[in-house]
């Protein structure tokens, strides 16, 4: 499964002038222009005019085949986050021990892989990577319900599954940021990856009922199938994509510890890069440490029953496909190093509001905190991702998104530890405070980069002179 989290992750096209003569016929020799011989009364081949349009139009079709196949994607993925740990349950009977290591599985890769794999991915063709992936896991995911008819599923096998899904999501994830720029013009980034972080968001309020249901009416072990489906539609889309313009030229090999420390010395060298690294991964620190809790904390501490929950919890997700809608809008009016800026501290004291969470009408808090919280957070992330892109090398995005997201992804295991400590020695409502608060302090990274002083942040190296 594609670790899925709510928190952190140019191509010009030519046109010919509409007053230039057509340029003739050219053979094999010159690939830019394809030679066509048609009898005389065939209708006329289209213009260099008509041809522009077509290539204008590509990259719209391009972007809708990416967002279509990844969103189904992140669906089947929300929707396994139900139905693997249930298999674990009813059909295993695994303790709470082995569920916490089956959560950890998945993330595990990350510490181990995250680094080389943006090194591997700098050397190799982005969308190839991505669809072996997409096998990968695809794979993975058929696996499971096979075993299970076969009577030989095991605790170990879900590990297994977890693990490896694991890490093609590590490959994925690094190429498909390293990916996007060369299907995006550089300006349309910021309002692609809105649309993109919306779909992811979309898909996690809907994937967890879905789960149930499909639970409810399936089981949830052959429920496992729909993922497995949802792969294998993303890798149709990503066939289906036909780029304009020839991916960057990889950079010459070298030592891969290396290539490794120059992605590293990139992201902790840069002012900009450094700062907005380190507020994704105090961010991601404490909504790992407030996801840990609010479960506990709303049934336990406030009282909600199974009822409520549900829809409790997807108002954080419902707040993310409204933050994702809303950044790109507010960084063309504001200037996208503003928009971090105000939205950081516009929305992260909503937080606050949900440790005052109580029974009746003061469940009030936790809708509007969640809300205002998570869309904050979301539209953070579509800035940041969004700049990283633009920003960094394009032989050096796959090192660049690897180490980032190391940085950010290894802060999620701690913060769900010490989440659950503080709700262990404080109690619930005591941890939900700290984390929230958390929330608030993390805008303290935005303040000591150079950033209150920019109305946008820069979108190539020398930009920051």
């Amino acid at each position: 499964m594609r670790n899925g989290h709510p928190g952190f992750q140019d191509d010009e096209l030519v046109r010919s002038s509409p007053n230039s003569r057509p340029p003739p016929p050219r053979c094999a020799g010159n690939p830019s222009v394809i030679e066509v011989r048609r009898p005389a009364l065939e209708s006329p081949a289209p213009t260099t005019d008509q041809a522009a349009k077509d290539r204008g139009r590509r990259p719209h079709r391009n972007f809708r085949l990416l967002l279509v196949g990844e969103t189904t994607s992140k669906l089947g993925t929300s929707v396994t986050s139900v139905l693997l740990p249930l298999v674990a349950v009813t059909a295993l009977h695994a303790s709470p021990f082995v569920m916490g290591v089956l959560t950890a599985a998945s993330w595990l890769p990350w510490l181990v892989l995250g680094l080389p794999a943006g090194a591997w991915v700098d050397r190799l063709p982005v969308r190839r990577v991505m669809l072996v992936c997409n096998a990968v896991s695809g794979a993975v995911f058929l696996s499971v319900p096979a075993a299970w008819w076969l009577d030989t599923l095991t605790i170990q096998h879900l590990l297994g599954a977890a693990l490896l899904s694991g890490a093609a999501s590590v490959f994925f994830s690094t190429a498909y940021s390293a990916y996007l720029p060369q299907l995006v013009a550089t300006d349309q980034l910021m309002r692609r990856n809105a649309q993109l972080q919306a779909g992811d968001q979309a898909a996690r309020v809907a994937g967890p009922g879905l789960g149930g249901l499909i639970a409810q009416a399936l089981g949830s072990v052959p429920g496992l199938l729909l993922d497995a489906a949802s792969f294998l539609v993303s890798s149709l889309c990503l066939l289906a994509v036909r780029p304009d313009a020839p991916r960057p030229d990889p950079a010459p090999r070298r030592p891969l510890g290396r290539e490794i420390a120059e992605g590293v010395r990139f992201v902790l060298g840069d002012r900009l890069v450094r700062a907005v690294t380190a507020f994704g991964a105090a961010v991601n620190l404490a909504v790992a440490g407030l996801q840990a809790v609010q479960i506990v904390f709303l049934v336990r501490t406030v009282g909600v029953g199974s009822d409520t929950l549900g829809w409790l919890v997807s108002c954080g997700g419902l707040g993310g496909v409204l933050g994702g809608l809303a950044a790109g809008r507010l960084a063309e009016r504001l200037g996208s190093a503003r928009t971090l800026l105000v939205v950081q501290f516009a929305t992260s004291p909503f937080g606050l509001l949900v440790a005052l969470t109580a029974p009746g009408p003061r469940l009030a808090f936790f809708v509007l905190g969640t809300l205002v919280l998570f869309a904050g957070v979301v539209a953070c992330n579509v800035v940041i991702v969004s700049f990283r892109q633009a920003y960094c090398p394009p032989e050096m995005r796959g090192r660049v998104t690897a180490t980032t997201l190391f940085l950010n992804f290894g802060t999620i295991p701690v913060g769900a530890l010490l989440g659950g400590s503080l709700a262990s020695l404080f109690g619930a409502r005591a941890a939900m405070c700290a984390v929230t608060a958390a929330l608030v302090a993390a805008g303290g990274f935005l303040l000591a980069a150079p950033l209150r002083s920019r109305r946008d942040l820069p979108g190539a190296p020398a930009a920051d002179g």
